[in-house]
């Protein structure tokens, strides 16, 4: 192999050589060879540099032939075996001189003796160094010939071995070729394919870079990519140095492609135990191959076994593979996928798919779904499976994508699949049970992955009555749109009868596990009685995994009821046993539901990133991912900025809103009518509430309409429909009937606090605003003790603004509707002192409110609160007559503009906010961009 690129030993720096390759520098050569020039009488130094093929000798030369510390020494370059390639003298120590040998292991006898000769004479104030391949040498570990060399008394003799990259040096070098599509899995690659030899890491680099159409940074690309032609080159030279009888075992290397035992080498040569380790010892001895470790063989570059093993003839090649997978089935534990490649190549196709079986399951009950989806994935989606084969392999690919994360295709080979008419029933029946579960569950395709599942729950049941019952139990999950509470209750008895009498304990626990979320679901009494009958300690992983499910549901429930001290418990105990049965799709489901406590309970701080985090590791299942990009919404909308709330609360186009779970589709529906009647656009606001009322109506869940009823009640009200109002509180308030649903029962009160206010405002009556005040009270009462600090801070900013409205528009203090009395004697018998207390009272109120706002980092909300509380609080004494000046700093209220505008709002949606008119949030818009310096409104955010 030529030269582009060195590497040494550790602890060398790096440098950058001519033509752009980024080459090491070997410290420790640099002090060996420094310490002969160190004073006029320094003994002489011979160093030798040993280095497999590409790992960079030359180029360690040329950085030698550069020492500072040799400005006027003379430096005579030897290249052995070439033309003109020694010095014209032999007498070259007449005065101090480097001399750099290159390639000794090249020499002929009359070169080897000349070189000896040269180094015996050598005198103080000069070096040498010499470098070689070992592969090559006439005599292994002999350089300079088979015959001890008699070296000077004062000559020091050193050694230096050149050394592969690592990962690290691999990335800098991958880093500096492909810029963004430098992956982890590309490195990784890079290193496995070329063992670290720079040249062939730089050279299979350079192949990328050229790629077309361009390298997007995947393993796949890198395998794909072929063998450099330096390398082809070098390697096949080699093995055809190897006699035609000896060849066969470096045909065999090339076949089994990674370090091989001898035995096994011999066995798929063909050669036999005699004849086979002679070839070893031949291939060896020709560095066609190398030892690898102790007692493995293989190339010391293994990108180098495909250029070998393209040579192979055909028949010869097929006959390598078929004993290949012989050889390998006796490993243990037995590389199946590797045998069915092997089977394939040979063109057994029996033997590959029963291979291909073998690794799945082998993948699979180690917890490695997602390995065995792919092999699976690949094989099913080969023309021509038999229908025997596809029978097998399709039920484990099913079983595999439901337990891990799964792919699209997936479902799309899974959708072909049942269509087989070949298929038995009870295989086609569950096939389609598992394929309605992905819809379902992993694809959020609910209305479609619901009519799977009651055709596969009819197919199954008379032909697989244990998978008729997991059907079943699948259809008691009430989450998905569409179907009410009683349907999932039938579907529930249905599911336990089929449970019991299949005698199955996994089926029973999988019944138990969708009973608790159900029953969790709409606040039965009973739900916290099943999660105990939970068999967390079961010792059958199946058993287990629905346990975990059991808990990871229950964890769901009680978030969405507002238990949130209980999460924690259920949440850790349920994630551990899904890591411990296998189950990464539960444990991710958990992670989405840890992302809406933390919402609620107001650990804002690093929430984006974490949600943001979510997403990017599940980009391959979006809907897996719907929590994190709610809340990503929910807190962009505190924060004001309203375009990437709008953004996020749509699934960034994912996947339909309409097919999100109904208690996170009404939370974002909540969100975004909160947007529309910010923005003024109430008719909008309205038409959205009673869409979004529609589907939790339908359902009857009503524990889950808590995060919309506020706002739909809100946006209806201000529409004039308060009718449609008055009938959602309601159903909210009959539909709850007892229930022990504290995040509901919440925002009920908020619900009625909400009607009450909008009444008071519409008819003119501020004396019954104090009233609504009250409620709202009691609906951040009930917040604290959940506790969810951002809805008890959003309800008493709400109690505030009704006492300081009453304030203002009645010029007396108003009525408190629960005062026995009645309103008139309340407000007969109000004095002014208890006015000032009063609104003094919800001045305090309000300030309380905009530091909270501030501590969680809701900007909009906190910018909204003050400017409340600028409309009531007085002039600071003391202040000069007139505007404050703020030369070029901006006001605080150009400020407050400035942060609104840069998130995206428009000027009408700030002056909303901000209770100014649009003109003078233009004004101040305008100011803020010139004392800033900024460009647009969108600058404005990276000059604030």
């Amino acid at each position: 192999m030529g030269l582009g690129i060195t590497v040494v030993g550790p602890g060398h720096g790096t440098t950058e050589s001519e033509g752009g390759d980024v080459i090491a520098t070997c410290g420790s050569a640099r002090r060996s060879l420094a310490r002969a020039f160190a004073a006029p009488d320094a003994g002489p130094v011979l160093l030798f540099v040993e280095g497999a093929a590409g790992l960079g000798k030359t180029h360690l030369l040329r950085e030698l032939a550069d020492l500072p510390e040799t400005p006027d020494v003379a430096r005579l370059w030897w290249r052995c075996g070439a033309e003109g390639g020694r010095p014209e003298e032999d007498e070259v120590w007449r005065e101090p001189a480097l001399l750099l040998v290159d390639d000794v292991h090249r020499a002929d006898e009359d070169e080897l003796r000349r070189l000896r000769r040269v180094l015996e004479g050598m005198e103080p104030g000069s070096a040498a160094a010499v470098t070689y391949r070992p592969e090559e040498l006439p005599v292994p570990g002999m350089p300079l010939g088979g015959s001890a060399m008699t070296y000077p008394f004062r000559l020091t003799v050193l050694g230096d071995r050149l050394a592969p990259w690592d990962e690290e040096r691999v990335r800098r070098a991958a880093a500096d070729v492909l810029g963004e599509s430098c992956t982890a899995e590309v490195v990784s690659a890079l290193r496995e394919r070329t063992g670290g030899v720079p040249r062939a890491v730089v050279d299979l680099l350079a192949m990328l870079r050229e790629q077309r159409p361009g390298f997007t940074g995947t393993a796949a690309e890198v395998a794909a990519a072929g063998v450099p032609a330096r390398l082809a080159e070098l390697v096949l030279s080699r093995t055809y140095a190897v006699s035609s009888a000896h060849r066969p075992l470096v045909w065999a290397a090339a076949v089994l492609d990674g370090p091989a035992a001898r035995d096994e080498l011999i066995g798929v040569s063909g050669l036999g135990a005699v004849p086979g380790s002679d070839a070893l010892l031949r291939a060896l001895e020709s560095a066609a191959l190398a030892e690898l470790g102790e007692g493995r063989y293989g190339f010391a570059v293994p990108l180098a076994a495909g250029a070998v093993r393209d040579t192979v003839p055909g028949p010869v090649r097929q006959d390598l593979h078929r004993r290949a997978a012989g050889v390998l089935s006796r490993r243990q534990p037995v590389p199946w996928a590797a045998v069915g490649a092997h089977h394939r190549a040979a063109g057994e196709y029996r033997g590959w798919l029963r291979a291909v079986e073998k690794a799945a399951e082998s993948a699979s009950a180690s917890g490695r779904h997602q390995e065995a989806i792919t092999l699976l994935e690949r094989t099913l989606a080969t023309p021509g499976i038999p229908p025997q084969a596809r029978a097998r392999l399709a039920p484990l690919l099913a079983r595999n994508a439901v337990t891990g994360l799964r792919s699209d295709q997936t479902v799309e080979v899974l959708a072909q699949i049942v269509q087989d008419a070949d298929l038995p029933p009870a295989v086609r029946g569950e096939l389609r049970l598992d394929l309605g579960l992905m819809l379902s569950n992993q694809m959020g395709r609910f209305a479609e992955g619901w009519r799977v599942l009651e055709v596969a729950a009819a197919e199954l049941r008379e032909v697989r009555s244990v998978l008729a019952a997991r059907a079943m139990a699948a259809l008691v999950t009430p989450y998905w749109p569409g179907a009410s509470l009683d349907v999932h209750r039938g579907w529930l008895i249905k599911a336990a009868a089929a449970a019991d009498d299949s005698g199955d304990d996994a089926m029973r626990t999988a019944v138990l596990a969708n009973h608790v979320g159900l029953a969790m679901s709409w606040a039965d009494p009973e739900a916290w009685d099943l999660v105990e009958r939970l068999p967390v300690q079961s010792t059958d992983p199946a058993c287990a995994r629905q346990a975990a499910r059991g808990l990871c549901n229950a964890a769901d429930s009680a978030v969405w009821l507002g238990f949130y001290r209980r999460v924690d418990g259920l949440l850790a105990e349920g994630r551990e046993l899904a890591t411990r049965s296998g189950a990464p799709y539960t444990e991710h489901s958990a992670s989405g539901t840890r992302l809406l406590q933390e919402w609620w309970t107001g650990q804002w701080l690093g929430l984006a990133k974490r949600c943001e985090d979510f997403v990017a590791d599940t980009a391959d299942m979006p809907f897996l991912a719907s929590d994190a990009y709610v809340v990503r919404g929910l807190l962009a909308v505190a924060q004001g900025d309203w375009g990437e709330a709008r953004a996020w609360l749509s699934q960034r186009g994912t996947f339909g809103t309409e097919n999100l779970p109904v208690p996170l589709g009404a939370t974002a529906a909540g969100a975004v009518i909160r947007l529309t009647l910010a923005r003024q656009e109430v008719a909008d606001a309205a038409e959205q509430a009673r869409a979004a009322w529609t589907v939790v109506a339908e359902k009857g869940v009503w524990p889950w309409a808590a995060e919309l009823a506020p706002w739909a009640v809100e946006a209806l009200a201000r529409a004039g429909d308060t009718d449609t109002a008055h009938a959602m509180v309601r159903d909210f308030a009959q539909g709850l009937g007892d229930a022990d649903a504290p995040a509901a029962r919440a925002a009920l009160a908020w619900s009625r606090a909400v009607l009450a206010e909008n009444e008071a405002l519409a008819e003119g009556r501020p004396d019954r605003l104090p009233a609504a005040a009250e409620t709202y009270r009691k609906a951040a009462a009930a917040y604290a003790e959940l506790p969810r600090p951002y809805s008890e801070a959003l309800t008493t900013e709400c109690a505030a603004r009704c006492v300081l409205a009453a304030d203002t528009v009645g010029g007396e203090a108003p009525a408190h509707s629960a005062d026995p009395a009645g309103p008139k004697a309340l407000a007969a018998s109000a004095s002014p002192a208890d006015d000032r207390a009063t609104a003094a009272s919800a001045i305090a109120e309000l300030e309380s409110c905009a530091q909270h706002f501030t501590d969680l980092g809701a900007v909009w909300d906190a910018t909204r609160a003050r400017a409340l509380l600028r409309t009531r609080q007085p002039a600071r004494k003391g202040r000069p007559p007139g505007r404050p000046s703020h030369s070029d700093q901006l006001s605080p209220r150009e400020a407050e503009v400035a942060q609104l505008a840069s998130s995206g709002l428009t000027n009408r949606e700030i002056a909303a906010t901000l209770h100014l008119s649009p003109r003078t949030v233009e004004q101040h818009i305008a100011g803020a961009m010139r004392k800033t310096g900024a460009l647009s409104r969108r600058d404005l955010a990276h000059r604030l």
